[in-house]
């Protein structure tokens, strides 16, 4: 590629980020001051506006700009991001200590639930806040703003099935009309309070704790909201790459946020009473409803972010054993990070719907919006000083310094949060509790599985022996054995054998092994070991990002000795059927009963490995747990 297309490239994607990537938190300034400034007994004053002004402007500059796209944006697993790409990147870090592996799966499987929580409630409030500026032009229209939220939501929903691609080439435009747009509106009002922006220097934001006390830490509650979407861009770095990310933020997004915030207050420095609307209050009355338009197409843009970021952390949790299998779709030829996952659509469909319904106004879900976004970006900080301290060697002292300068940030605005529970933070915490157990369910009730399958399978080698000492009739062509154990004979080997009475010329024990990188070099793809009587074991390794193709991992094994010809191999297959017992170790009864749900209803493995359903045969086998 020349120099030319290169810069062509980049562009694109970074046009592309601008429209999924930064809608999340390019529409915050809708509702962050309004929120901020509003509750908890604040009043737009003079001091109160330069402090918040002072807080949000360096908590865009420590937490988004240094933490997010300079820092944790560095801790790519080869090239993806997000919570699960974070978490399998620390658990390569600590290979030997098995308590500390264990302890960072459940902390990074807890943030990847409350990233599931996220995801329902960015729509949600985003299309809220947008739709709610029709009441500044006409209150009597505020009937009308609940059910036209929803049915733009279900366009939304409806139009993800053509891709993060093409949904931002639609998007970017929008977007950048939409950055331009609050950059001029900001810079109209700063030019009639220009002193505005001595909010600037970080005095006042202290200033601002030393006055208030309780109720400024309360108001931090307020302040994260302007952070919304920090863990998007980290969840989304697999759709467009971490360079067009950072020139986005730094050349355009950040400063236009920047410029509309103060904007904001500059207006209600001379119109406190503004404060009930201050993003639209800053819109001349002509330019309203173009506005309004503008910024519901800016607010279903921005769920973009959180939608595509549930996408790709679906899938890696399938991969990782920590979700049961769903169908996948790629929606481009050119990044594999950009898919569709038809069922996390739905589910995130109705629950944004519900919370649309259930809550009705943004107000009332600003409540529950922080508790998500502050709990994900705290356990992200904590994984991510992992894997600095063991995948780049950072000496302990440099940790134990920046981890606190982190968390102390992250700590603070999750505990402000945790205060607004009772008034709607409930919402975000039941759903991700509620994926939690689902994810550490499913994650359980495999290990049960397997280890329930390995203890009843007859040892291999002896039975090669056994068989080169009395060979029953060999059939001409390859036999493939799908199987977890190596060392065990497969149960569709046996009752091939036991009720067909022949072998095939050749059987493959198959193994597939998913890393806990996002791609499988090479050397490390495929390892095979002959053994007798025709017998060979053969393991194949997928990387998490990866879609599982055995049979085009079989074409590779011939350079290892091993030629496969397709038309003349058959693939068997032992499918679980799982029951749950009581009276077996495991799980307590109603977790089984929910694993053995979700493995019936799990896409089949034959799918998810991408073996054609001509060359396969499959036999059932029940599994107690």
């Amino acid at each position: 590629m020349s120099e030319a297309d290169a810069k062509k490239r980049l562009a694109a994607l970074a046009l592309g980020a601008i429209g999924v990537v930064y809608g999340d938190i390019g529409t915050s300034p809708l509702y962050t001051l309004q929120t901020t400034l509003s509750h908890d007994g604040m009043r737009p004053t003079p001091e109160s506006i330069y402090g918040v002004l002072s807080l949000i402007f360096w908590a865009q500059i420590i937490v988004v700009s240094l933490k997010y796209v300079t820092f944790i944006m560095r801790a790519d697993n080869k090239g993806e991001g997000g919570i699960m790409a974070l978490m399998a990147l620390a658990l390569r870090g600590v290979r030997d200590s098995a308590r500390l592996r264990w302890l960072l799966a459940i902390i990074g499987i807890f943030g990847a639930s409350l990233f599931y929580g996220d995801g329902v409630i960015t729509p949600a409030i985003s299309v809220l806040s947008a739709v709610e500026g029709v009441k500044v032009v006409s209150p009597g229209l505020a009937p009308w703003v609940v059910p036209v939220t929803a049915v733009i939501l279900f366009f939304l929903f409806a139009l993800q099935r053509h891709g993060t691609e093409r949904v931002g080439k639609l998007f970017g435009p929008v977007m950048v009309i939409w950055f331009i747009t609050i950059a001029v509106l900001g810079v109209s009002m700063i030019a009639h309070n220009p002193h505005v922006l001595w909010a600037i220097n970080p005095y006042y934001g202290l200033r601002f704790f030393m006055n208030h006390g309780v109720q400024g830490f309360i108001a931090l509650g307020g302040v994260v909201l302007a952070l919304t979407g920090a863990e998007a861009l980290y969840a989304d770095m697999g759709h467009f790459g971490k360079r067009p990310i950072r020139l986005a933020w730094f050349s355009f997004v950040l400063p236009a946020l920047v410029l509309n915030y103060f904007g904001q207050g500059a207006l209600l420095l001379d119109h406190p009473d503004a404060i009930d609307n201050p993003f639209f209050k800053t819109v001349p009355s002509v330019l309203l409803y173009p506005m309004i338009g503008l910024a519901t197409a800016a607010t279903v843009i921005a769920s973009q972010a959180v939608i595509s970021g549930a996408f790709s952390m679906t899938r890696e949790a399938m991969s990782l054993g920590y979700s049961m299998r769903m169908p996948v779709v790629h929606t481009s030829r050119e990044m594999s990070g950009q898919i569709f996952v038809p069922w996390v659509n739905s589910f995130l469909l109705v629950l944004v719907l519900v919370a649309v319904l259930g809550f009705r106004s943004s107000d009332s879900l600003s409540a529950a919006y922080g508790i998500a976004v502050t709990g994900t970006m705290t356990i992200t900080t904590i994984l991510a000083l992992f894997v600095a301290h063991h995948q780049w060697k950072w000496k302990m002292p440099v940790v134990l310094i920046a981890g606190a300068l982190l968390l102390i940030i992250d700590v603070s605005f999750f505990s402000a949060n945790l205060i607004k529970v009772e008034y709607g933070g409930w919402f975000p915490l039941v759903l991700g509790l509620g994926v939690f157990v689902v994810m550490t369910t499913w994650r359980r009730g495999r290990e049960l599985v397997v280890r329930e399958i390995k203890q009843g399978g007859l040892a291999l080698e002896p039975f090669i022996e056994n068989i080169t000492e009395h060979p029953p009739l060999r059939v001409p062509g390859t036999a493939v054995f799908l199987t977890a154990n190596q060392n065990a004979v497969p149960h569709a080997l046996l009752h091939n054998l036991k009720h067909n009475k022949v072998l095939h010329e050749r059987n493959v024990m198959l193994t597939v092994e998913i890393l806990e990188t996002p791609v499988a070099d090479a050397e490390e793809r495929i390892h095979l070991l002959p053994m007798a009587g025709e017998f060979y074991g053969l393991e194949v390794r997928f990387g998490f990002a990866e879609d599982p193709n055995i049979p085009l991992a079989l074409s590779k094994c011939a350079r290892s000795g091993l030629p496969f010809d397709l038309m003349d191999t058959t693939f068997f297959l032992s499918r679980e059927n799982v029951v749950a017992d009581k009276r077996r170790p495991g799980m307590v009864l109603w977790r089984d009963r929910l694993f053995a749900f979700m493995s019936r209803n799990a896409l089949p493995a034959t799918a998810f490995f991408q073996i054609p359903g001509n060359r396969l045969i499959e036999l059932g086998t029940q599994v107690e747990i």
